[in-house]
């Protein structure tokens, strides 16, 4: 969808560019007319067809790769070099970042999980319990500590937060092993807050809700925690939390092969590099397919916006980000920010995140970073708020509906809010099933996935709904120039050396 810019010809554009400009940089605390004059401009410019040219790009790339631009394959790094090469011809400084992610997890001998006292039980592989893929290797025995358990489970399923918070290891003692439940955050969340606090190893459990109560193999992503890692039943897990004190021999022997991919960082020629408005999409598909919608829909309407708006005179720093091996566990986002020196984080004044903004049952969702509706994921950091309420109006000047989604760990976002940095972003459904009332907002099929192609070979050009990406394109071309020209209205983030991170207000 496109709003056109009545009355306003192109070289008035020029002019009134001209004109306001010197009030604008005068006036940083204000609202800035050039910035709203430019987000009109941007929001004409991207448009339905050149989006659709990207998303056959990437189709085409997935077609002659063997159906697939997962890590580590020619088919993503054949759209590493579609992406980087349009925006260095558009005059982005553009470099990539090295990501390691565990190529081939081999598991050498089978796991052991067996109760020493105070009872002697053998729990059955893969009946009892299942080794997490991209474990660690380790021969422990030592005692089980449960973590913010609930027992008995909860009644309804996700509502567990055992292990989310570094508080919920406040007592952990060193050297056992950590029993943790499944919830609300993500696992491999769980297990570094359990490496954090000395743990020499981690049983995940199921929670105990119907169809959430048997083992299942998954791969957490991060081969480098160095201890063994296993998932368990629900009735593992409970024999395993009482009596307190249980000891337990918990052996995994496997190996971990290496491989490295890419992301694609790219700034803008223009604007202030000590303020940077970050936006950012996972350029990866799952190996079992080319994915389109998760997510050569984000990529290429940031990759859109980027191109549209390269020449804009914006007074601070865009970057644009196209992660690797965000199916891996998050990990080039995750080791972007890791490698980053703290002076370059404060330079990051927010983030936005675009990570499936074209699924076939959209539902139009906002993260909430508010926590307006007061339940699941926390709030995001200061300046979160800020960033909901410009995605919030951008759907209310349409008379689109729209609804909060939590941060909740499974995309990019989570390591630069995991530092403090505020973030936002869009997002249209995975493979969670739509309700009636969203049905009844957005139109669609209720009780069915927001995208029943969901990490599946058939997530192609055919399972994207270019009404919703269109929309969503204009939004986040809306939100990218409107902080581009103005981050006057994003607090200033404090340091741990008690200075703000950025020093005025742009």
């Amino acid at each position: 969808m496109e709003v056109q810019m009545r009355g306003i010809p192109r070289r008035g554009v020029a002019l009134a560019a001209a004109v306001i400009l010197p009030l604008t940089l005068a006036t940083p605390a204000q609202a800035t007319p050039l910035g709203d004059l430019f987000v009109r401009k941007a929001v004409h410019a991207v448009n339905g067809k050149n989006l659709t040219e990207h998303l056959k790009r990437f189709q085409q790339i997935a077609d002659a790769h063997g159906g697939t631009r997962s890590r580590g394959t020619p088919g993503y790094d054949a759209s590493v070099d579609y992406v980087a090469g349009k925006l260095r011809k558009a005059g982005y400084r553009v470099r990539t970042t090295a990501v390691e992610f565990p190529q081939n997890w081999t598991e050498l001998s089978p796991p052991v999980l067996s109760q020493t006292a105070p009872e002697a039980t053998t729990y059955t592989n893969p009946a009892d319990y299942v080794t997490v893929v991209s474990s660690g290797s380790g021969d422990v025995t030592a005692q089980v500590q449960g973590v913010d358990l609930v027992i008995p489970p909860a009644p309804t399923p996700n509502t567990s937060t055992s292990g989310c918070q570094t508080a919920d290891f406040d007592g952990f003692v060193a050297g056992r092993i950590a029993l943790i439940q499944r919830g609300t955050c993500p696992f491999i969340d769980k297990a570094r807050n359990a490496k954090a606090a000395g743990a020499a190893g981690v049983i995940f459990f199921n929670e105990g809700q119907p169809g959430r109560t048997d083992p299942f193999a998954f791969d957490i992503g991060e081969w480098r925690l160095g201890f063994p890692v296993v998932f368990a039943s629900t009735a593992t897990g409970l024999d395993l939390a009482d009596p307190a004190g249980t000891t337990v021999r918990l052996k995994v022997d496997a190996r971990t092969e290496v491989g490295t991919t890419r992301n694609v960082i790219a700034d803008s020629p223009r604007g202030r590099p000590d303020n940077v408005v970050m936006v950012g999409a996972h350029l990866d598909s799952v190996p079992e397919g080319p994915g389109l919608n998760d997510n050569a829909t984000g990529s290429a309407a940031i990759l859109e916006t980027a191109l549209k708006i390269a020449k804009f005179p914006v007074r601070n720093r865009v970057r644009f980000a196209f992660w690797g091996a965000e199916e891996a566990g998050l990990l080039g986002s995750t080791q972007y920010v890791e490698g980053l020196p703290t002076a370059e984080r404060n330079k990051i004044r927010l983030y936005l995140n675009f990570d499936m903004v074209g699924s076939p049952n959209y539902a139009y969702k906002i993260y909430d970073g508010d926590d307006s509706d007061a339940t699941g994921s926390p709030a995001g950091p200061p300046g979160s708020a800020q960033i909901e309420k410009v995605f919030e109006k951008f759907y209310d000047q349409r008379s689109l509906g729209h609804v909060g989604t939590d941060f909740d760990g499974r995309s990019d976002y989570g390591p630069f809010i995991a530092i403090g940095i505020p973030a936002g972003g869009l997002f249209t459904g995975a493979e969670g099933l739509k309700t009636p009332a969203e049905a009844q907002l957005f139109g669609g099929q209720a009780g069915v996935a927001y995208d029943v192609c969901y990490h599946l070979a058939c997530d192609t050009l055919a399972n994207v709904n270019t009404t919703a990406l269109d929309v969503n394109a204009d939004a986040i071309a809306t939100a990218t120039v409107t902080f581009a020209f103005n981050t006057a209205q994003i607090p200033p983030r404090t340091t741990g050396s008690g200075r703000t991170a950025t020093t005025a207000a742009r």
